[in-house]
Order: C-alpha cells, then sequence, then structure tokens
C-alpha cells in the first residue's frame, strides 16, 4: 500500500506515520530526513541541496523528487511505504503520479490554537539534544533539565509563536493545491488531530483498513 500522509508541524502525522508503517510492515519516507542525510553524508545530491540551504532558499523540485524516486526504488519499499510531508506543491504531487500509484492520502489537520500549544511546549537539550514537550506526554522529570544528561532544555526560534503561525501561512498556501489534487482522485481524507493519540488511532486505523482491503 502506497499511502501519504500530509499535515503541517504539530499535527502529529509523524508519530502516527511511524505507528502505522510498524503495523504494516512498510517504511515511513520523510523528504526531511531524507535531505539531512543526503547533506550530512556529502553525496552529490546532498551537495547540490546544501547550496540552496546555504543561501535560505528552498532545494528546487528537481532535487527533492530525484531524491524521493532514488528511495522509493529500494527493496524495503516493494510491499508499500508511507511519505511523510510529500509532496508540498502541486508539480512534486503530479511528477510522482508519473512513476507510481498513490493508494490513499490522509490529511491531518488542527486548529491554529492546537499546534501552537503543540508546537508551543516543544524543547531541545542544549547538550545532547533529546527532545521533549512540555505541553504533552513528553515532559522531562525534572523541570527545564534533561533526563539523559542533566543539560538545560531550550526552545528553537522557530518554535515561538509568531515563526510558528508564519510556517503555518506558508504551508496552507502550498499544499492546499495538493490537497484539491487528490481529493479530484478521491484517495484524500482528512482527519481531524486535535484529538488525543489513544482517540486518533481509532479513527486512523478504520479508515486504512477499508482502503486496504477494497
Amino acid at each position: 500500500m502506497n499511502i501519504i500522509f500530509l499535515g503541517s508541524a504539530g499535527v502529529g502525522k509523524g508519530t502516527n506515520a511511524n505507528r502505522v508503517a510498524m503495523h504494516y510492515s512498510i517504511p515511513t519516507i520523510s523528504s526531511g530526513d531524507l535531505l539531512r542525510a543526503e547533506v550530512a553524508a556529502s553525496s552529490a545530491i546532498g551537495k547540490k541541496a546544501k547550496a540552496y540551504m546555504d543561501k535560505g532558499v528552498l532545494v528546487p523540485n528537481e532535487i527533492i523528487d530525484i531524491m524521493i524516486k532514488n528511495r522509493l526504488q529500494k527493496p524495503d519499499c516493494k510491499n508499500g511505504f508511507i511519505l511523510d510531508g510529500y509532496p508540498r506543491n502541486l508539480e512534486q504531487a503530479k511528477l510522482l503520479d508519473k512513476s507510481m500509484k498513490i493508494d490513499t492520502v490522509i490529511n491531518y489537520f488542527a486548529s491554529t490554537k492546537v499546534i501552537l500549544e503543540r508546537l508551543g511546549g516543544r524543547m531541545s537539550c542544549s547538550k545532547c539534544d533529546k527532545g521533549y514537550n512540555i505541553n504533552t506526554i513528553k515532559k522531562p522529570k525534572e523541570a527545564g533539565i534533561c533526563d539523559e544528561c542533566g543539560g538545560k532544555l531550550v526552545q528553537r526560534d522557530d518554535d515561538k509563536p509568531d515563526a510558528i503561525k508564519k510556517r503555518l501561512d506558508v504551508y496552507k498556501k502550498q499544499v492546499k493545491p495538493v490537497i484539491e489534487y487528490y481529493k479530484k482522485q478521491n484517495i484524500l481524507t482528512d482527519i481531524d488531530s486535535s484529538y488525543g493519540y489513544n482517540e486518533l488511532h481509532k479513527i486512523i486505523d478504520p479508515t486504512i483498513k477499508a482502503i486496504d482491503s477494497a
């Protein structure tokens, strides 16, 4: 089964993608993770991407698309995959359709208030980079202190309210045509992720099972 999980930061798509992937024994593929790995490895495509990233501009579709296509050709994708956060624009969606069939698209959404609360609670250790969320179940045992190394917890600048709102605005403008594109194909399901984790998987699981058995 070939699945796409869409949704802005803070809607929980990554957590649910990993759980569904484990259930179906298929990989979760994040374009962001792939990009960081290629840059860290100083691969040919990573060097091209880094040149754009160093200038503070978006990495072109051609580079992202080649990277995704190469990853989907690996043996662990033969029974399917979950694409987490890709495609991000209409051009990417159309290019993806030319190379493979997508079975279903799950679009996660939540109110700005919920997303601000979730992302606003994200903290990371200044020493070991372990992540926490003081507004959810991922709280440290001692406020402001890392459980692993005792380092001080800090908040990234892009997890502050004004920065979050700007990211949400950019995301909505980019992804709206993608959502409409998949709606026209009748393969998109909208899921309100404002619910807690335990409630959310009760909604997602039947949706995917129904598609899998169709």
